[in-house]
C-alpha cells in the first residue's frame, strides 16, 4: 500500500512538473522586447500588455513578471502579448507614445485604444476580467473564437 501511494505521489509530482515547465515555457513565448514592436504590426491581431520599468531590477517590474507568470494561459487564451521595456534610454516607439514614468502597466486593445493603465502590479485575473469586459473581447466570446 505504501509502495502504490509513493508511485502515485511521484506520478503527481511529475505531471506538475511537466505542467510548470509548459506553463513557464508559453510565458515566455508570450513576451516582446519593445525594441521589436511596431503598434501598427499587432493593429486588430494582438492586444498588448506593455510593462514599462526605469530598469528590469524595479520591484515593481519584477512582482508584475511574477503575477504574469503564474497564469499566461489566461493571457494567451486572450490574444495579449506581454511587451516589456526597461530601459528608458532606448527611446522606443512605445516611450515616444505613452510617455512612462518609472513602472507602468499599460493595456491596449486590438483596435490601437488604451483600455488600461496602472501605476502598480496588476494581477492576469484582474487584467483578464478587464480584457473580458471590451466590447471586441466580448464579440471574440460569442462567436467561439
Amino acid at each position: 500500500m505504501i509502495r502504490v501511494l509513493a508511485l502515485v505521489i511521484a506520478a503527481f509530482s511529475a505531471s506538475s512538473a511537466i505542467a510548470g515547465e509548459l506553463e513557464d515555457e508559453l510565458f515566455e513565448d508570450l513576451l516582446v522586447p519593445a525594441s521589436e514592436v511596431k503598434l501598427d504590426e499587432y493593429k486588430w491581431k494582438k492586444r498588448l500588455l506593455l510593462v514599462f520599468a526605469d530598469s528590469e531590477l524595479d520591484p515593481q517590474f519584477i512582482e508584475q513578471r511574477r503575477l504574469l507568470s503564474e497564469r499566461p494561459q489566461y493571457l494567451a487564451d486572450r490574444d495579449v502579448l506581454v511587451v516589456l521595456d526597461t530601459d528608458p534610454s532606448e527611446q522606443t516607439e512605445l516611450r515616444e507614445e505613452y510617455r512612462p514614468r518609472g513602472f507602468g502597466l499599460l493595456l491596449v486593445g486590438k483596435d490601437g485604444e488604451t483600455y488600461l493603465r496602472k501605476p502598480v502590479p496588476w494581477a492576469v485575473r484582474e487584467i483578464s476580467r478587464s480584457i473580458d469586459k471590451l466590447p471586441m473581447r466580448q464579440r471574440e466570446i460569442r462567436s467561439g473564437s
